[in-house]
């Protein structure tokens, strides 16, 4: 009798895939993770391979990886095309919205051997669903950084979570993705709420509030407004809570 077949070998450049594969698929399947990849906190030794704009494609390619997952947005252009020059079978998702992020998790997890449906995308879906749909009462902006100012524009994960919390992002239709604007156009811009998120930027109590002086600010949990995988689950009741703390 044949025992159970070797688990694919798997490289992620994406945090929130990293996630969603480990807590998915055999022990031993992730062999190369990111710098910026800290969840779960257990990665079974995998090696860290660098960051997600600048991996050691050579130190992939060393890892013998049947597969490489990758993001249009947040891995570069060339670095993916050296893995792929490197033999490497590179798997790239592009997720803008709720639906795609569940599209692209199957598929990444299909992609990785994952042959029963997890539980967590289950919950995930299940508790989107039941989001009542916002009729945008808060006028928001988003910063993502600052020195220089980053928001969130046109088009992306983030602002799609948010807008069906009732956030209406008020870049949402800039021309740019991800616009620097500077602070007094952000204030004159008239939001009644500022979205503050601890990641990219780590925005806290201490360090942004006091650029918005009088206007209410939400101190978000970055990986339940940004990250696609298991935090899914709990991200509508996370930014829930924490609009409504600001608004008080």
């Amino acid at each position: 009798m044949s025992g159970a077949p070797a688990p694919l070998r798997v490289v992620s450049l994406v945090p929130s895939l990293t996630e969603a594969v480990a807590v998915s698929t055999q022990p031993g399947t992730l062999v190369g993770v990111t710098d910026w990849c800290t969840h779960p906190a257990d990665l079974g030794g995998a090696a860290r391979i660098g960051g997600t704009k600048n991996p050691d494609t050579a130190g992939i390619a060393a890892l013998r990886p049947d597969l490489v997952l990758a993001n249009e947005e947040e891995n570069r252009a060339a670095d993916l095309d050296a893995l792929r020059a490197a033999g490497l079978r590179v798997l790239v998702t592009g997720i803008r919205t709720l639906e795609q992020a569940f599209a692209e998790l199957g598929r990444v997890l299909a992609a990785c051997g994952v042959r029963a449906r997890p539980g967590w995308l289950d919950e995930a879906e299940a508790a989107w669903a039941a989001v009542t749909p916002g009729d945008l009462t808060y006028s928001a902006v988003v910063p993502i950084w600052r020195r220089p100012w980053m928001v969130l524009g046109r088009d992306t994960f983030a602002g799609d979570l948010l807008a069906r919390l009732g956030v209406r992002n008020l870049y949402a239709g800039h021309s740019e993705r991800y616009p620097r604007v500077p602070l007094d156009e952000l204030l004159a811009a008239g939001p009644d709420l500022v979205v503050l998120p601890d990641e990219p930027y780590r925005f806290t109590r201490d360090d942004g509030p006091e650029a918005f002086p009088g206007l209410p600010a939400a101190l978000v949990d970055g990986r339940h407004l940004t990250w696609y995988g298991p935090s899914l689950a709990e991200a509508p009741a996370s930014l829930a809570r924490a609009l409504r703390a600001a608004r008080r």
